[in-house]
């Protein structure tokens, strides 16, 4: 399990970039985070797979729950009132390929509420998760992008995507040593599509046809 470190300033090299994505920021070949300054989600090459699954939280306060990771509003966001840690959960009906998550927060703004140490735990159920990435992050503000998986790929160039069927997100601190937390977006992102069609009139490749290609 590997620790990525992230600050707000973290940028790739100009060698490192392979494309630029249409009102979003560079896209690294190596796996670094990427950082968008945005409230709005950016526009990625990975597709958002978060739909699929059940989400729930540790704990809340009443308004403001697990609906607020996912609803697209920057002003609304997810408000633990429980024990430490803290922990977002995203069940799926089957196992899936998870390569990156994409968070939402804003030091400015939630101040000791806010992330500063997160762990990425994955499994086939509540009960062996095992963690997988471990995030640092300092006084971040805007939408992280960075791999769950610390396993390099065939090529070394990036991270194999994680396959699971639960995925969690742990605050393990805050800034500060804040007790309750604030995250304002949350995104699970698939691997990025190949164009393998080869004719085929019907390519059913969509993360909701993949779940169920295979008949049983």
């Amino acid at each position: 399990m590997a620790t990525t470190n992230i600050t707000t300033t973290t940028t790739a090299a100009p060698s490192t970039m392979t494309a630029v994505v249409q009102n979003g920021p560079p896209i690294p070949k190596d796996g670094l985070p990427l950082m968008h300054p945005a409230r709005t989600p950016p526009v990625l090459p990975w597709p958002d797979i978060g739909h699929l699954a059940k989400w729930s939280v540790s704990s809340y306060k009443f308004g403001f729950g697990a609906e607020c990771l996912r609803d697209g509003d920057p002003d609304t966001f997810w408000h633990s009132d429980g024990p430490q840690p803290h922990f977002i959960t995203v069940e799926f009906p089957r196992k899936v390929a998870i390569q990156k998550i994409s968070i939402y927060l804003s030091w400015p703004q939630d101040d000791s509420y806010t992330p500063s140490t997160l762990a990425i735990r994955a499994g086939t159920g509540p009960s062996d998760l095992q963690d997988v990435r471990v995030a640092t992050l300092e006084k971040p503000d805007g939408w992280i992008t960075f791999d769950v998986s610390s396993e390099p790929d065939e090529d070394g160039n990036s991270f194999k995507p994680v396959h699971a069927y639960v995925l969690q997100v742990i605050v393990v601190q805050n800034h500060m040593s804040g007790k309750d937390t604030h995250i304002r977006g949350l995104r699970v992102l698939g691997p990025q599509e190949e164009d393998t069609t080869d004719g085929d009139p019907f390519p059913w490749k969509s993360p909701d046809f993949k779940m169920y290609e295979r008949l049983r």
